[in-house]
């Protein structure tokens, strides 16, 4: 086990930084509106809750390469992880078309969301103009499937930080205006954000085409036509997975569209304490990431003890990481929120919610941990039908009574999160228990669908 969790480590480390490096975007684009007021605070978090919502199809589908190229590089076949780029890429390319359109028609219906007035002027701008970074976005999330599968993680963690360095730049440029330029609000940020996914999308590309050219693998020797056949194998594998962060983000974003009904107050408390959270969640989604890789090499080489140590290695490394995320925003949340806004509702809001999501955070984390080692295994129906059950049939309706039932208010919606997370959390630990010790004749007979 110790030599598991050390090459776990080694692999997760690097992913962690670019998840975090991710959400990190996010908060910036938050933190540089915060001056403008309130409404603009809610209108980029809960504006870019709702993209990240309509764009999860094509993210959670993409999410299939995990398996399919880490299984293929576990077993020597170099030439497959080869055509699956080449697949991943094409459907990245025709859901691209697609979200692009749902993502517009999303800007058009914002007024029957039951957005406060204020929020609405605002939330409707910015995503009309972020909708143009969805081609970028999905293509860079092909181009990182590949090269994490091959233990390439170091250079996407440091596309990470140039991109969060232009975002940072074009947000102080923009928002408020300097050195000569427009002051463009949420526009501006919205700007922002499009041009940092651009330098993704493009970065981890020329890695790639750089890399094969050093040393050649036979990566232009596929042709690049369109492969049907593993185009449709990446669906089946990759729904079920864009369907279970479709019904985790959606739950978060419909929460968002709940709190925005409230006040703008509680709507900027409730996208403030949620970046915050969702910044520390990268750090056991980053490991999960890493461990569908550990948990695909060994299925590929055909060593099923190998990948049950990956996972428990990766289960072990994040519990401790989310013990010390419980105690941080137990111990210290008025210093965090205060970093956004100097609001006194806001802050009082949002000293609750922090409250709230240090009872959930072991059960977050091993959620996103255990939805990554079952992907390693070819799984993604299971975690899926339990975000399902949690999240929706179990958190929702118990946060949407204690809201407006109950009028407890935003922190009555919270709180019907944690209930839904904590079952979602415990159920997966014991799937993965269970998945793990299965034979599981799938998982051991190859990539090729």
């Amino acid at each position: 086990m110790r030599s598991e969790l050390r090459a776990m480590f080694s692999l997760a480390w690097p992913v962690v930084l670019a998840e975090m490096g991710w959400v990190l975007m996010g908060i910036v684009d938050i933190r540089m509106v915060g001056p403008i007021g309130p409404a603009a605070i809610a209108a980029v978090g809960n504006g870019t809750l709702l993209f990240i919502w309509v764009v999860m199809p094509g993210i959670g589908t993409l999410l299939a390469l995990d398996t399919f190229i880490s299984q293929s590089y576990g077993a020597g076949r170099i030439d497959e992880c080869h055509r699956w780029l080449f697949a991943g890429v094409q459907l990245a390319a025709m859901l691209a078309v697609v979200i692009t359109g749902l993502s517009l028609t999303l800007v058009a219906l914002l007024p029957r969301l039951g957005f406060h007035p204020d929020v609405l002027a605002e939330i409707r701008p910015y995503m009309w103009h972020l909708t143009w970074s969805v081609g970028p976005l999905l293509a860079y999330f092909a181009f990182r499937r590949y090269l994490q599968a091959l233990h390439i993680v170091r250079p996407v963690a440091i596309a990470l930080v140039l991109a969060n360095l232009v975002n940072w730049l074009a947000n102080w440029l923009f928002v408020t205006g300097n050195l000569g330029m427009p002051a463009l609000g949420v526009i501006g940020s919205a700007y922002a954000t499009v041009a940092s996914r651009l330098l993704l999308a493009v970065f981890c590309g020329a890695l790639i085409w750089r890399r094969e050219r050093a040393n050649p693998s036979g990566l232009w020797d596929v042709p690049f036509t369109i492969d049907w056949s593993r185009i449709a194998a990446i669906l089946r594998l990759g729904a079920p997975a864009a369907g279970q962060l479709l019904l985790e983000v959606g739950v978060f974003a419909v929460v968002g569209a709940l709190a925005g009904r409230i006040t703008p107050e509680a709507a900027a408390a409730n996208t403030i304490v949620l970046n915050i959270i969702a910044f520390i969640f990268m750090i056991p989604y980053g490991i999960g990431t890493a461990a569908a890789v550990r948990v695909g090499h060994a299925i590929g080489r055909r060593d099923p003890a190998g990948a049950r140590r990956a996972g428990w290695a990766a289960i072990l490394m994040t519990l401790a990481v989310m013990t010390m995320s419980a105690v941080l925003l137990a111990s210290g949340p008025a210093v965090l929120i205060r970093e956004f806004s100097g609001d006194l509702e806001v802050i009082e809001i949002g000293l609750g919610l922090m409250l709230v999501a240090a009872v959930f955070q072991l059960f977050d984390g091993l959620q996103a941990v255990t939805t990554g080692a079952l992907r390693g295994l070819g799984d993604t129906k299971r975690p899926m039908i339990w975000n399902f059950v949690g999240h929706w049939t179990i958190g929702l309706p118990i946060a949407y009574w204690l809201c407006f039932g109950r009028d407890w208010g935003v922190q009555g919606l919270w709180t019907g999160l944690c209930a839904g997370i904590i079952v979602v959390g415990s159920v997966l630990l014991w799937t993965w228990h269970a998945q793990s010790r299965a034979v599981i004749p799938s998982a051991v007979s190859g990539a090729r669908p």
